[in-house]
């Protein structure tokens, strides 16, 4: 049984790429959706959250902020990935608790797992092995919120559970060249060495590490999906159940931007996980699945890039 989302909702993280396709699939809605910039609420400061919320007094609250980057992001900056993720997924879910929210969904991410736990990964492989190293530390604040919810829901009724996405891409990604996640690092790499003559392109690792990707839209959706349900699980899956190697990825890119040059790999630089695929039987059986196919997703978000490059809105942070 589905009961709609509605009510005053708090949607964290509106500017980042999960909340703008959040705000995008909630319009329309019977409910009131509510936003705030950094400026105007800082996450990380629990008696500002607290009166934020106290202020406000939603219904519901759909938690997408995040500090959040590539390899290289998590690697140079631990301190920043584990410490300000704590601090804001904490003071929110506190103050939703203390304001009486009635549903509190927190977002996290696959790399919550084992880096070598069986593939495809089920909800059941958490903190059942050692962590992938190059993001430790935004994965440790991610379990952490992930249990903060569920230890709520067990110690006080209320519902506040997560969700886990795998690999996102799609409008408004983040296309910083070094700090950025590998999709939309590809995309920008392939387009520049389009327009610039380039005869190769290299992609970090040798390629061979299999991958998950979902698009953004679609996960807003299961998230409204997830929102709506009466006794969702504490934490779930949200994936396509498809991955590819990141040459094949390369390789898909590469021909949605019109690059026809060569692609080479750099063994010497970090593969990260070897495979990552998640397993989304739960939430198939909630009655939800993934519309998008990559080609096509691909395809939407280079077009969004163009257009977003064009207006000079190309997030590069």
């Amino acid at each position: 049984m589905n009961s709609a989302l509605s009510g005053k909702i708090f949607v964290a993280g509106h500017r980042g790429m999960v909340g703008s396709a959040l705000c995008r699939r909630l319009e329309g809605i019977d409910g009131e959706i509510v936003t705030a910039t950094r400026n105007e609420l800082d996450l990380t400061d629990p008696a500002a959250t607290s009166a934020f919320f106290a202020d406000h007094k939603f219904d519901a609250v759909i938690f997408a902020a995040a500090k959040v980057g590539g390899i290289v992001a998590n690697n140079t900056f631990p301190v920043e990935f584990l410490a300000d993720n704590v601090l804001m997924s904490v003071s929110a879910i506190r103050a939703a608790h203390e304001t009486g929210v009635k549903r509190f969904l927190f977002l996290g991410s696959t790399c919550i797992y084992p880096r070598d736990c069986a593939q495809p990964i089920v909800e059941e492989s958490l903190l059942t092995g050692p962590l992938e190293s190059t993001n430790e530390a935004y994965a440790l604040a991610k379990i952490s919120g992930l249990k903060l919810c569920e230890y709520y829901r067990r110690q006080y009724g209320v519902l506040f559970h997560s969700a886990m996405p795998t690999n996102l891409y799609g409008p408004g990604d983040n296309y910083h060249p070094e700090h950025s996640h590998v999709l939309p690092a590809l995309i920008r790499r392939f387009h520049e060495a389009k327009i610039n003559g380039d005869p190769s392109v290299t992609i970090w690792g040798t390629g061979s590490p299999r991958r998950e990707f979902l698009y953004v839209d679609d996960l807003a959706d299961a998230l409204v999906h997830l929102a709506s349900l009466d006794n969702p699980p504490n934490w779930v899956n949200v994936g396509t159940g498809v991955d590819v190697t990141i040459l094949e990825v390369a390789k898909l890119v590469a021909k949605t931007v019109g690059y026809d040059g060569a692609i080479e790999t750099d063994p010497s630089r970090p593969d990260g996980t070897p495979v990552k695929c998640t397993d989304a039987t739960k939430l198939h059986a909630t009655g939800w699945k993934h519309q998008v196919a990559l080609e096509e997703g691909l395809r939407r978000t280079y077009q969004c890039f163009l257009a977003e490059t064009q207006a000079g809105e190309l997030r590069s942070v």
